[in-house]
């Protein structure tokens, strides 16, 4: 049974800094994206990080591109999106998520942890 547990999240001032990490147990597959996705204000999921397990190839969506770093240790998958100058617009839920194969910016993920809050105060 795959389990998908984030933590890390908080309450920070505008500019701070948040480490959000998510360990990933049970999933068995060698060539696997994990990715970083919060909430939008629509409710919907949005990608804003993903990393890729062959090459640790990264990649971000613009709103978060030179603030946020993904990166990956294992064993057990523990992906980590450290997050810089944080601000009001990124207060949300944060989700992890992971797939086998390559990765996409869409929702099409197999595992998803709860969520983590994020706050950021002006």
């Amino acid at each position: 049974q795959v389990h998908v547990v984030e933590s890390g999240g908080g309450s920070v001032q505008t500019g701070g800094s948040l480490r959000l990490s998510c360990v990933v147990s049970g999933f068995d597959y060698r060539k696997y994206c994990v990715a970083w996705f919060r909430r939008t204000p629509g409710y919907d999921r949005e990608a804003i990080a993903t990393i890729y397990s062959v090459d640790n190839t990264a990649a971000y969506a613009d709103s978060v591109k030179g603030r946020f770093t993904i990166s990956r240790e294992n064993p057990p998958i523990t992906v980590t999106l450290q997050m810089n100058s944080l601000l009001p617009d990124d207060t949300t839920m944060y989700y992890c998520a992971i797939k086998s194969g390559t990765c996409t910016w869409s929702q099409a993920y197999n595992f998803w942890g709860q969520g983590t809050q994020v706050a950021v105060a002006s």
